[in-house]
C-alpha cells in the first residue's frame, strides 16, 4: 500500500484501472470535477499494478495504490489469495473512511476498483458506476443494483442491468479530446498510420505490423507509421529491423496529438479508444482482443463498424493476410478513408455524469 495517503474527507474518490479502458474515463471525470468544483478534494484508489501504478505516481492526482489482484482465469489457490488481498484492502479502506468519510465514490471498472466500491457500499457512502463497454464486467454487474446511478457507454448495456438505475452517457474522454480536430482529409503529407495496441501493447498486432510495414511502406511511399508497442513489447522489439519510415515507441502520452496527425488508425477496440476515435473523427481498422471479458471488444468494434467508422479484422487464422488486405485498400484510397472519417463527435459524457453528482 502507498505510504502517502491522500485526503479522503469529503473527497470525490475515483477508482478503476488495470487497463486504459478503465483508467482514462476516471481521469476524464477527475478533470471535469476539478474544473466544476475547484474546492472539492479529489483522490484516486487503484491497484499496485496495471496502468494506474505507472501513471498516477507521476501525476498531480493524490492516490492510494492497494495490493489487489484479479480473479478471472486463475487457479483455485490464486483465487483464494486474491480474495484475501481484496478483504485486506477493503478492511484498510473501511478503517480510513470511518475517520475520513468521502463525499462519493465513482468506479469505472477493473479489479482495482473492487476494494473502494465494496467499502463504500458497506459504509453507506454514495457510489456510482461507469461501464464503457457493450457488456458489463463482473464487478459492475454485482454492484449495479445498489449504485446511485450506472452510467452506460452504450445503449446495449442498459437491458443487461435490469435492476440498476442506468443512464446512457457515452464514454468520458480526457480534456485533451474536448477540442476541435482537423478533418482527416485536410492533413498534408506524409500520410500517417497510427498503430495503438492498447496501453500495454498487443503482441499480435505488433508482430503483424512489423512484418507488413516494409512491404506497405515500399508500396505507398507517401505513408509513414507511428507505432505504440507498449513498454514491455518495446523492450522486446526495439532491436528488430524496421523500415526507415516506421517509428516504434513504447508509449504515447498525448494520444490526442497523435490522432490529430493521423490519416488512419489501427487499434484494439477498447471503449476508451473507440470514444477517442469518435471525438477525433478518425477512421480506423479495429482488431478486438479475443480474450476480452464477455467479448466486449468485439461488440465495441461491431458498434463502430455499424456507424461506418471502422473496418473490423479478426485476430486468429489468416489474421496477417486479412490485415494486409484491409490496410492496403485504405492506404491506397483517400475516398475509402474519408468514408470512415466522420465529423468529430462532441463528447458530453463528463458533464452528464457530474450533473448526477451535483444533487448529492
Amino acid at each position: 500500500m502507498s505510504d502517502a495517503l491522500p485526503r479522503f474527507r469529503d473527497a470525490l474518490v475515483l477508482t478503476g484501472g488495470g487497463t486504459g479502458g478503465h483508467f482514462y474515463p476516471a481521469i476524464a471525470l477527475a478533470e471535469g470535477a476539478r474544473a466544476r468544483w475547484p474546492a472539492r478534494p479529489i483522490a484516486f484508489v487503484g491497484a499496485q499494478r496495471g496502468i494506474e501504478a505507472r501513471e498516477l505516481p507521476a501525476s498531480p492526482w493524490p492516490h492510494l495504490l492497494l495490493d489487489v489482484e484479479g480473479f478471472l482465469g486463475r487457479s483455485p489457490l490464486r483465487v483464494a489469495r486474491s480474495a484475501w488481498k481484496l478483504w485486506r484492502a477493503m478492511a484498510h479502506l473501511k478503517a480510513l473512511w470511518r475517520q475520513e468519510r468521502p463525499w462519493a465514490v465513482v468506479g469505472t471498472g477493473g479489479y482495482g476498483a473492487a476494494p473502494a466500491l465494496l467499502a463504500a457500499r458497506t459504509l453507506g457512502i454514495p457510489f456510482f458506476l461507469h461501464e464503457s463497454n457493450a457488456a458489463p464486467g463482473a464487478l459492475i454487474k454485482h454492484l449495479a443494483p445498489a449504485a446511485g446511478r450506472v452510467w452506460c457507454g452504450m445503449e446495449a448495456v442498459r437491458p443487461l442491468l435490469p435492476k440498476a438505475d442506468c443512464r446512457v452517457v457515452g464514454t468520458p474522454v480526457r480534456d485533451a479530446f474536448l477540442r476541435s480536430f482537423p478533418p482527416a482529409d485536410a492533413l498534408t503529407g506524409p500520410c500517417r498510420l497510427l498503430v495503438l495496441g492498447g496501453s500495454g501493447g498487443a503482441r499480435a498486432i505488433n508482430e503483424a505490423v512489423l512484418g507488413l510495414a516494409p512491404v506497405l511502406l515500399e508500396a505507398f511511399p507517401e505513408w509513414e507509421v507511428l507505432h505504440q508497442a507498449g513498454p514491455a513489447e518495446f523492450a522486446r522489439l526495439a532491436e528488430r529491423p524496421r523500415h526507415a519510415r516506421h517509428t516504434l515507441v513504447p508509449f504515447i502520452a498525448r494520444v490526442d496529438e497523435a490522432m490529430a496527425a493521423a490519416s488512419l488508425v489501427l487499434s484494439r477496440s477498447g471503449a476508451s479508444t473507440c470514444a477517442e476515435l469518435k471525438a477525433a473523427g478518425r477512421g480506423s481498422v479495429l482488431v478486438p482482443l479475443p480474450t476480452s471479458a464477455n467479448d466486449h471488444q468485439r461488440q465495441n468494434a461491431e458498434a463502430m463498424v455499424a456507424e461506418g467508422r471502422a473496418r473490423l479484422v479478426e485476430q486468429g487464422e489468416g489474421f496477417t493476410v486479412q490485415l494486409e488486405e484491409a490496410l492496403r485498400g485504405l492506404l491506397n484510397s483517400a475516398s475509402e478513408r474519408q468514408l470512415l472519417s466522420k465529423a468529430p463527435e462532441i463528447n458530453r459524457s463528463v458533464a452528464q455524469c457530474l450533473d448526477d453528482l451535483e444533487g448529492l
